[in-house]
């Protein structure tokens, strides 16, 4: 359903959330998400563009969330990255469509709008304090108290 780039966004932050006040190397990000660091660079500077994360250089730098972790949504990181793109006009190019949605693609933008709405209300911390890790997750350090 995301883009890989959204799925590293947002393992990236929730590596950071758990991480608390302290800054973080993109290195370290890295390893702890199986990102390519290269990648990861890219996928910081959209969600710093976006105020969600802020950078500091230097000696002793590195990479915090600007804000608390209540205060960022699923959207917010999502948006930021590769944002949800809901349909206003026939995704085929079909004329006869003219200016509205058929029934399916009405109904499908439909579900992506209820898809926004919920990851608008879900915030970082509440994947954090949600309790359910997989046994196969690759990142048991999320989600864990």
């Amino acid at each position: 359903m995301f883009s890989k780039t959204a799925e590293y966004a947002l393992r990236s932050v929730l590596v950071l959330a758990r991480r608390g006040n302290g800054l973080s190397t993109t290195d370290d990000i890295a390893a702890a998400t199986h990102v390519p660091p290269h990648y990861l660079r890219k996928v910081l500077q959209s969600l710093s563009r976006a105020g969600i994360v802020s950078t500091q250089r230097g000696i002793g730098g590195g990479i915090s969330l600007s804000r608390s972790d209540d205060e960022i949504t699923v959207l917010d990181v999502v948006n930021a990255v590769d944002p949800i793109r809901r349909y206003d006009a026939c995704p085929l190019g079909l004329e006869e469509h003219g200016v509205e949605l058929c029934p399916l693609h009405s109904q499908l933008d439909d579900v992506l709008g209820m898809l926004e709405q919920v990851l608008g209300q879900t915030t970082i911390a509440d994947l954090l304090r949600q309790k359910r890790v997989p046994a196969q997750c690759r990142f048991p350090n999320i989600g864990k108290s």
